[in-house]
């Protein structure tokens, strides 16, 4: 695999957008470079994985999305959403002095609640990958969130300390690309696997795996070059558990 030269970023602040996401995908159809990221005080119609509405209010939070190109095969486009987690782990602890966490494969935590929603969106141009959108929302501000979000929480009410969602933005982006240069010389998570396992929240610990085939409990152990979850059965056996095809969840609640 050849070398990617380093990858210049810009950064775009709107007071508001539709989505970032949206934006984004915009510029790329407009030929824009990868390394744009775009940041929003608020979205209108923000987007959540699964088709769901992400809640954005105004100045509360950080909305951002970056353009990507990388030259990897498809299959191995979904590793970026592995990396925008740690970056924002690192990033979060760092700005707010607070653990914080992974609960595989991408949600940010703090005290046991999510902080962060990532989705990311690949488009291609034939068999290739023209570009990916990687979006992202950090709860930032202090806040009150609605019954249905019982797990989420914010950094300000987990830290107590006043964050800037600015200065956040730029340690997240900073951290993100240092990662992803190193994924696309790679082409595999191996670089990242011990850094995001002692961010894991589940490792070693009992686990109920969600599976359209059934529930079943496991011991999470780490996961593998792609990013994928593996579990220790009763049996002793290890198992691969495929992101987007189930959820994982403590067997007494969220994580």
């Amino acid at each position: 695999m050849t070398l990617q030269k380093k990858v210049k970023t810009e950064i775009a602040w709107l007071p508001s957008i539709d989505s970032t996401n949206e934006e984004i995908k915009r510029k790329a159809a407009e030929g824009a470079a990868e390394g744009l990221v775009i940041a929003a005080d608020m979205q209108t119609a923000g987007k959540g994985r699964r088709g769901r509405a992400w809640q954005s209010p105004a100045g509360k939070n950080l909305y951002f999305s970056i353009l990507l190109r990388p030259e990897v095969k498809p299959d191995k486009a979904s590793m970026v959403t592995l990396l925008m987690a740690v970056a924002v782990q690192k990033a979060a602890a760092a700005v707010s002095s607070t653990e914080t966490l992974i609960k595989w494969p991408n949600d940010v935590i703090m005290h046991g609640k999510k902080i962060t929603g990532i989705l990311t969106e690949m488009y291609l141009k034939g068999e290739e990958i023209d570009f990916v959108v990687i979006g992202t929302g950090v709860n930032v501000k202090a806040q009150t969130f609605p019954e249905e979000l019982v797990n989420a929480s914010d950094i300000e009410t987990e830290s107590g300390r006043v964050i800037s969602r600015k200065e956040l933005l730029e340690v997240i982006v900073d951290e993100f690309f240092v990662l992803y240069e190193e994924y696309i010389k790679t082409g595999n998570l191996r670089f990242v696997k011990e850094t995001y396992e002692k961010a894991l929240v589940n490792k070693d610990r009992e686990v109920l795996i969600l599976d359209p085939a059934g529930e079943y409990r496991a011991v999470a152990e780490g996961i593998d070059e792609k990013g994928e979850l593996l579990v220790r059965m009763a049996d002793g056996t290890v198992r691969t558990v495929y992101a987007g095809e189930v959820s994982v969840r403590g067997i007494y609640g969220y994580v």
